[in-house]
C-alpha cells in the first residue's frame, strides 16, 4: 500500500496534513466521502495549500495535490525575515525569526507548512484552536504578511544595508 503522508515529485514535496471522513445518509443508506487537506512546497520558497473532496481518499488527495502554488521570501533560504501574527476564523498564529541550528519548533499543521516550504529554523505558537483549516491558514496569511528587507527597501528608496542590521 502507497503512504500517503509524504510524497515527493519532481522536485516538489507533498504532504498530507488531515483526512476528514464525510458521510450522507440516503434512503439506501449511508454514502461515504473524503475530503483531504494537503500542502505542496518546493522546499526553496514556493508553497500551496489546497482542500478537496472525493468519494476515495487517493482521489481526493490528487485532486488538492493539483492546486495552488504561491511564494515566501526567506531569509538565508532557511528562516523568515521577522516575527509575524496572524489570525484566521480563531485559529491566531505566532511566527518567529529563530538561530541556525533551532529546528522546527511547532506543531502539526504548522510544522508540515514549515518542510514544505524549506523553512529550516522556527518557533511557532498555535492559539485558539486546533483545527488543521484554520491553523494552516492563519500560517499562510502570517507568511504572506512578511516582507523581505529587499522589498522594504525598495518601498522606502533606501539601500538594503541601510535596513539590515549589522550582526557583530
Amino acid at each position: 500500500m502507497e503512504n500517503f503522508k509524504d510524497k515527493k515529485t519532481d522536485d516538489i514535496l507533498e504532504k498530507l496534513v488531515h483526512i476528514n471522513r464525510i458521510t450522507k445518509v440516503v434512503k439506501g443508506g449511508r454514502r461515504f466521502g473524503f475530503s483531504a487537506l494537503v500542502v505542496v512546497g518546493n522546499q526553496a520558497g514556493k508553497i500551496g495549500i489546497a482542500h478537496a473532496k472525493a468519494k476515495q481518499v487517493p482521489d481526493a488527495i490528487k485532486k488538492a495535490n493539483e492546486m495552488a502554488r504561491r511564494n515566501i521570501p526567506l531569509r538565508e533560504g532557511r528562516t523568515i525575515h521577522h516575527d509575524v501574527k496572524a489570525k484566521d476564523g480563531s485559529g491566531r498564529i505566532v511566527l518567529r525569526a529563530a538561530s541556525k541550528g533551532t529546528g522546527i519548533i511547532a506543531g502539526g499543521p504548522v510544522r508540515a507548512v514549515c518542510e514544505v516550504l524549506g523553512v529550516k529554523d522556527i518557533v511557532a505558537k498555535s492559539m485558539g484552536t486546533s483545527n488543521a483549516h484554520n491553523v494552516i491558514r492563519a500560517t499562510m496569511k502570517a507568511l504572506m504578511k512578511q516582507s523581505s528587507p529587499k522589498q522594504i527597501s525598495a518601498i522606502r528608496n533606501k539601500k538594503i544595508s541601510e535596513i539590515v542590521e549589522k550582526r557583530g
